[in-house]
């Protein structure tokens, strides 16, 4: 048995908790408070709420707006730049996935010189070693779906490579990550449902991981029975706090799973999927290879055991086969109402099956050591043509 868990992040998590962060000491004076290039932080109010607890706490803050939903190289570049002009000395990144992933490389390229793609470990990315010590950050999540609120990576896209890849190291722990489910209640039901799904296959993947253990284990699978009671009901009705606490609750204990271990080869496929097709949200893309990915490992019987306590943490109590997850997964997946979502509805053709499948392994190859067993490039090629619609 072997176990190494860091997770240096101050973490507050509760309905109505946003109204505690000007209590909250602050890592510096002037803070680059981050937000997408969409409008949801402002219709909510939650912009208005974090800058009036910002100033609450004496703290100056610039806002920089243009954080796209798969965050771009060039975005964090332009960020970085607005932060060193701006002599913010932290970062608050305020929304989902994109703009809590978008804030790693933020603060590393807000102290370090050259272009990310200096620092990025896969592809064609230069693996040159950290120079400086990253800017500070502070997380406040506003999405359920990644745990990057809690984690130290986030995963940027360079459209000029067609490479999307993860990008951390422990300097880029949050110091403070606030999760309030308050703040979920307007995320329409589709994006619920995608970001949901996301912070599941977090969990599913780390459970047949080769690198599971004892922890991450009993982690997953507590997410797991969240996500397939409650995403349900948090799609039907965002309103719904319960459901909106325990589906929040699920995707930042996923974080934490990845400080314990990782994701699989689905997070690499999709990522190749996305970076070739922008506008593919990642929970989507996830949502529509998981069952031919899944299907895969049970047909190897790779990790039967693993599966069945899958199964029985999603509801089905007395599953004994390792198909039983696949019949859970595609229950909930038509529960949540996206169980008929296309490839072919993002641009993605046939003929691109085995380039994706290659840009996967090339991009972020880790992921595949982390894999039940052996899956090579025409099987994912073979995934992709299985999932296709």
């Amino acid at each position: 048995m072997e176990i190494l868990m860091y997770t240096p992040t101050k973490l507050i998590f509760g309905s109505g908790k946003l109204n505690e962060l000007h209590k909250q000491v602050m890592p510096g004076k002037k803070a680059l408070l981050l937000i997408s290039c969409g409008k949801s932080t402002i219709t909510n109010g939650s912009l208005d709420r974090v800058k009036k607890e910002l100033e609450l706490a004496n703290v100056e803050y610039v806002i920089f707006n243009k954080i796209q939903a798969n965050p771009l190289k060039n975005t964090v570049m332009e960020a970085a730049a607005f932060s060193k002009e701006n002599n913010c000395d932290f970062i608050v990144a305020l929304g989902g996935g994109s703009v809590l992933d978008a804030s790693k490389a933020i603060a590393f390229m807000a102290t370090n010189p050259g272009d990310l793609w200096d620092y990025v470990v896969g592809g064609t990315g230069k693996a040159q070693p950290m120079k400086n010590t990253p800017l500070p950050i502070v997380t406040i999540a506003t999405t359920s779906g990644t745990g990057s609120e809690v984690d130290p990576w986030g995963v940027i896209s360079n459209l000029e490579t067609n490479e999307k890849i993860g990008f951390g190291m422990d300097a880029l722990f949050p110091k403070l990550a606030i999760v309030d489910p308050e703040l979920m209640k307007s995320i329409p039901p589709k994006y619920t449902a995608y970001q949901g799904f996301d912070a599941l296959f977090h969990c599913t993947e780390a459970c047949i991981s080769k690198f599971v253990n004892p922890m991450s284990e009993m982690m997953c699978l507590t997410a797991i029975k969240n996500i397939a009671e409650y995403l349900p009901k948090a799609v039907k009705d965002g309103n719904d706090l319960e459901a909106r606490e325990h589906v929040a609750f699920a995707s930042t204990m996923a974080g934490l799973i990845m400080v314990l271990t990782s994701t699989t080869a689905q997070h690499s496929m999709e990522h190749a999927m996305s970076a070739f097709h922008h506008n593919l949200p990642h929970g989507a893309g996830l949502i529509m290879i998981s069952k031919a990915f899944n299907e895969f490992f049970v047909e190897k019987h790779a990790c039967d055991g693993q599966f069945i306590k899958m199964a029985r943490a999603m509801g089905i109590k007395d599953a004994d086969k390792a198909e039983d997850f696949i019949t859970a997964l595609v229950n909930l997946q038509k529960a949540c109402g996206v169980d008929n979502l296309k490839m072919s509805d993002y641009g993605i053709t046939p003929d691109e099956f085995m380039k994706l499948a290659v840009n996967a392994r090339e991009t972020m190859g880790g992921l595949f050591l982390a894999n039940p067993c052996e899956l090579n490039d025409k099987d994912c090629a073979g995934i992709f043509e299985k999932s296709y619609k």
